[in-house]
């Protein structure tokens, strides 16, 4: 009986397991998102992706309007071509910003629309012309470590260029005749006294 028991709670943990991970991999999966409904297509160019995926979702003010249907090179421009489905119940001017954000610091990335103040809007194979690259973490570190190895010479210069305006003070103070000891002076006073002279 004991061991039937085990072997019951044992069956439960394993099914909850797989459940766990069916669900986890649907939601990397993007597939337990909001229903999208009929779509019309437009096209959007970014010199830098990042890390976005197919069927990526597309947000307005934190809602999902769409979703990445496709995405490609373009060999001419050297720029990435994305594909965007939007919900035909969400009309966006033309003149609406896409921008690539990050959910998080590490999160998923996704396209966020901005709507502009056109009074016309966007149909289907239409084009969003302006755009914002998506930031990438690596780049950005290597820009302040750049920047970082950059200024620490300037500053070793700056200090080296005090040094020597000091030590150059000094060698002038030497030589300045008012400095000059009172023995030193007397010395001079004698020698243009002499008959020598």
């Amino acid at each position: 009986m004991e061991r039937t028991t085990i072997d019951l709670w044992v069956g439960i943990f394993v099914a909850l397991g797989v459940a766990a991970l069916i669900g986890l991999a649907t939601k990397v999966g993007n597939l337990t998102t909001s229903h999208i409904g009929e779509t019309y297509n437009v096209t959007a160019n970014f010199e830098n992706i990042g890390g976005l995926k197919p069927r990526a979702p597309v947000k307005s003010a934190g809602v999902v309007v769409g979703r990445v249907s496709d995405i490609k090179f373009d060999a001419a421009t050297f720029e990435a071509v994305i594909s965007i489905a939007i919900d035909k119940r969400y009309q966006f001017p033309k003149d609406t910003f896409a921008n690539i954000y990050t959910a998080g610091l590490l999160g998923e990335q996704y396209i966020g629309l901005e709507a502009g103040g056109d009074e016309t809007s966007l149909v289907n194979n239409d084009k969003i012309t302006q755009t914002q690259d998506a930031i990438v973490l690596e780049k950005m570190i290597s820009q302040f470590l750049y920047s970082k190895a950059s200024e620490a010479p300037a500053e070793t210069t700056g200090a080296n260029n005090g040094s020597i305006e000091k030590t150059l003070d000094s060698v002038v103070d030497l030589n300045d005749d008012s400095n000059m000891p009172a023995s030193t002076e007397t010395q001079v006073d004698a020698l243009g006294a002499s008959p020598l002279k």
